[in-house]
């Protein structure tokens, strides 16, 4: 739940303020990438009514803001790409590796979903050196990466 309110805190943050700043693009792209390999199971398995729109809900709000970052006309000119620098293949790699590894089962479903759980752990990373190398954390920023 607050990893879903810290979503809630960053659409706000950028439809408010018609901003980006601060934010890392890198990590909204990994953080798609975790709910992307870990809901595939929404083409097989029904669960509940309420898991299946919560995967929805985490889907559709990743892509939202990568939308939002990249082709918003006034909110992807506030992205600033010469500090969101990290080279996120050093967090992938690693991750695809140890799930190919440690698994419970050899399923493509399963190593997808090790995946996204080890890279989940990770992709916070670019957002974090974003913060460190500029300096400038503003309020909703600041509670964004909290919630997280």
């Amino acid at each position: 739940m607050t990893h879903l309110l810290s979503i809630v805190v960053l659409l706000l943050k950028i439809n408010g303020m018609k901003s980006c700043r601060g934010v890392s693009r890198k990590t909204q792209e990994l953080y798609a990438l975790v709910f992307l390999t870990r809901y595939l199971d929404l083409f097989t398995n029904f669960i509940s009514l309420y898991n299946t729109i919560m995967k929805l809900v985490f889907l559709g709000t990743s892509g939202t803001i990568l939308y939002l970052m990249r082709y918003h006309k006034v909110i992807k000119v506030t992205y600033d790409k010469d500090q969101d620098t990290f080279r996120y293949q050093f967090l992938i790699l690693p991750c695809a590796v140890l799930a190919l590894l440690i698994n419970n089962e050899r399923t493509p479903l399963e190593v997808l979903w090790t995946f996204s759980i080890y890279l989940e752990a990770v992709a916070i990373l670019p957002q974090l050196i974003l913060l460190q190398r500029t300096q400038n954390i503003d309020n909703l920023t600041g509670n964004y990466v909290f919630l997280l």
